[in-house]
């Protein structure tokens, strides 16, 4: 069973990212499947910038609601769509 966090009992871990660009794309992904999301990280690491791999401050839990837990852990553990890094990195016609 998930972890709870301390601050949101109601709510479940699904996942902990270190940087809020990286939480900021599984929750919009989460969204975008109709699960509301909330991100937990300690506002110091935003306020300065802190992104490093491995730090607390930088770490973002995912939360959702436990009704939501399982179908958010499928979703987060379903690979990219075949060719999603060639459509990342390609540039708009009008560039």
């Amino acid at each position: 069973m998930p972890p709870k966090p301390e601050h949101h009992p109601e709510l479940t871990v699904v996942a902990t990212v270190s940087g809020i660009m990286n939480a900021e794309i599984l929750k919009s992904k989460l969204e975008d499947a109709g699960i509301p999301v909330l991100l937990d990280y300690e506002s110091a690491g935003i306020v300065f910038g802190i992104t490093a791999s491995g730090l607390n401050l930088s770490q973002v839990r995912i939360l959702v609601a436990q009704d939501n837990a399982e179908l958010a852990e499928q979703i987060l553990n379903e690979p990219p769509p075949a060719g999603w890094e060639e459509q990342a990195t390609q540039t708009s016609p009008d560039t």
